[in-house]
């Protein structure tokens, strides 16, 4: 519960500050954590394919 309660902390931050910076910097953070997801989806799904084998 207090994970639950920590996290919505945080989601309130994040979207409070996203909302005051200019819509430019908004969407330039979002492409930077979406490709860093991305690379980590990648790394994960071959990365087990590889280590599986063995």
């Amino acid at each position: 519960m207090l994970l639950l309660v920590a996290a919505l902390l945080l989601l309130g931050t994040v979207l409070g500050t996203v909302a005051h910076a200019p819509l430019p910097v908004s969407l330039l953070a979002g492409g930077a954590i979406a490709l860093w997801l991305a690379i980590f989806a990648l790394r994960e799904r071959y990365g087990r394919r590889r280590t599986s084998a063995h």
